[in-house]
């Protein structure tokens, strides 16, 4: 079992930036794939951005690429994700999820461990 917690959100203005944190305890010998999904009110938890269990390889959704980054640290079991020039539309619940595996995944359905979330608010 692998548990999962979110840190960094809040509330910024657009233009600014934040830092999430996601710090992951128990099980973590294993290779994991980590991954940051959102999920805005009545709109459906979509993906934000992935990387492989190395840190070698990200993949990113299309509204932020460019703006955002994530990056991991191993030897503290924790991911991050960089967020730069936030815009309105980046408010949203943000989820870290772990996979078993060592590919780059995309997906919802390939990640079995879950945080509780993290509210990103961007005032315009």
């Amino acid at each position: 079992q692998v548990q999962l917690a979110e840190s960094g959100g809040g509330l910024v203005q657009a233009g600014g930036s934040l830092r999430l944190s996601c710090a992951a305890s128990g099980r973590t010998d294993s290779s994991y794939a980590m991954g940051w999904f959102r999920q805005a009110p009545g709109k459906e938890r979509e993906f934000v951005a992935a990387i492989n269990w190395s840190g070698g390889s990200t993949s990113y959704g299309d509204s932020v690429k460019g703006r955002f980054t994530i990056s991991r640290d191993n030897a503290k079991n924790t991911v991050y994700l960089q967020m730069n020039s936030l815009k309105p539309e980046d408010t949203a619940v943000y989820y870290c999820a772990a996979a078993l595996g060592y590919g780059v995944y995309r997906t919802m359905s390939a990640y079995g461990y879950w945080g509780q979330g993290t509210q990103v608010t961007v005032s315009s």
